[in-house]
């Protein structure tokens, strides 16, 4: 594919686009991605070259051949794609982002793979813009979410979230500032979305086990649960989204299947503040810690099924996992508390205990489930925190208190 890709470049700078265009041929694109195979003709018109530098100048002639070319097959097989597997957006632009790939490889040449993903993103009706910083090609699309740690900017008060900083992690766009590139695609309104509400599914082959265990109530308790190393690159350049956003990401069938049954069985019997302590310990003890500056070299903040994927994790990862399952097993209040280097939760019981906090006139009781200096109880803070002034982020009313034990 990537010799056919070289030599249709070659045909089209030697020969002249409407040589091509005339030949009416197409190029199969077929990749695994998920739990199936995307597949699709490509017409060789939508295959153009680029030549660096980067400028608007440059980017606007690329614009105008891919506009032109029979484009619409391909955006009509990646929209079909998305809605059989009920994608979202973080999900469909990976999906975008391997097709990209297909076309126009990230290592021959940047710009070019950039900018086929920008006009797939906007031919699939979303607003996407491209800005040019020195001679960097910066990538935006609309987004109205709380998204923390990567640069944006504003058109006529809408926010634009870059997609792409991570390809340049030393730039400053404070001393490079971006000038957009003025380029009107009707059909590219849509914002886009961060959230993840719905895992994908993956091919049960492509799962191995991994052991967990922990002692409780003088007990041991052993796992072997099933994960996907998929999970990992999905999330690669997840951004910092907000509380709300990042406890509710969901895991997938196959390691849901292989861990929440198993917890919903060791729990069968106890009480509910009993089964949310055994939970607590689970999370807190059968995982080893480890900061993100130490792990990642930055911050990063862990999906559930990541936190269960990797060998060590800090305590945004613990507090979104323990979200998670005490939303699955018991489907109690929560609200999550940020301390200005830790995080924790809080639950809603149906019998509050005495250290319990007053939040919009409920009491909660704090739950931690990272491992501490003390061996905390339900309702017990970290001597160190105390006296530490802490941000309610984030409050999980469930529509039907209880019952999902």
């Amino acid at each position: 594919m990537k010799g056919l890709v070289i030599y249709l470049n070659i045909l089209f700078t030697t020969c002249g686009l409407s040589f091509a265009y005339g030949q009416n041929k197409t190029v199969p694109i077929k990749f695994e991605i998920y739990n199936d195979t995307f597949q699709t003709d490509v017409d060789t018109s939508v295959i153009a070259a680029f030549v660096t530098p980067v400028t608007p100048h440059a980017v606007k002639s690329f614009y105008n051949k891919l506009s032109t070319s029979s484009y619409e097959s391909l955006i009509a097989s990646l929209l079909a794609y998305k809605e059989k597997h009920q994608l979202n957006d973080w999900l469909y632009y990976q999906l975008i982002r391997r097709t990209a790939q297909q076309i126009s490889a990230k290592s021959d040449n940047y710009a070019r793979y950039t900018l086929y993903k920008w006009f797939l993103l906007s031919k699939s009706g979303y607003d996407a813009r491209l800005a040019i910083a020195n001679t960097k090609l910066i990538f935006y699309v609309y987004n109205n979410e709380d998204i923390t740690d990567i640069p944006f900017f504003m058109i006529e008060g809408k926010k634009y979230m870059c997609l792409n900083y991570h390809d340049y992690p030393n730039a400053d766009l404070h001393l490079e500032p971006p000038y957009p590139v003025k380029i009107e695609i009707h059909e590219a309104s849509n914002s886009f979305s961060y959230e993840v509400t719905r895992m994908p599914d993956f091919k049960a082959e492509s799962y191995f086990e991994k052991s967990l265990g922990f002692v409780y109530d003088h007990k041991t308790y052993n796992f072997k649960i099933k994960l996907n190393r998929q999970v990992d690159s999905i999330f690669t350049n997840y951004p910092g989204v907000d509380f709300k956003t990042y406890f509710n990401i969901p895991l997938t069938h196959q390691t849901y299947s292989s861990l929440i049954p198993l917890l919903r069985a060791n729990t069968k019997g106890m009480n509910q503040k009993k089964g949310v302590d055994y939970l607590m310990r689970f999370t807190r003890y059968a995982f080893l810690y480890e900061d993100d500056a130490q792990n990642f070299g930055k911050e990063k903040r862990l999906s559930p099924e990541e936190t269960l994927f990797n060998n060590y994790s800090d305590c945004d990862d613990r507090a979104g996992l323990f979200f998670y399952l005490v939303k699955e097993l018991y489907n109690l209040p929560m609200i999550a508390l940020l301390y200005p280097t830790h995080v924790t939760i809080a639950v809603q019981f149906d019998k509050p205990d005495k250290d319990a906090i007053m939040y919009n006139g409920k009491l909660y009781s704090v739950c931690e489930p990272t491992l501490q200096p003390e061996d905390l109880r339900i309702g017990q803070v970290s001597s160190k925190l105390k006296n530490t002034p802490y941000q309610v982020v984030y409050h999980y009313e469930p529509l039907q208190k209880g019952g999902a034990h």
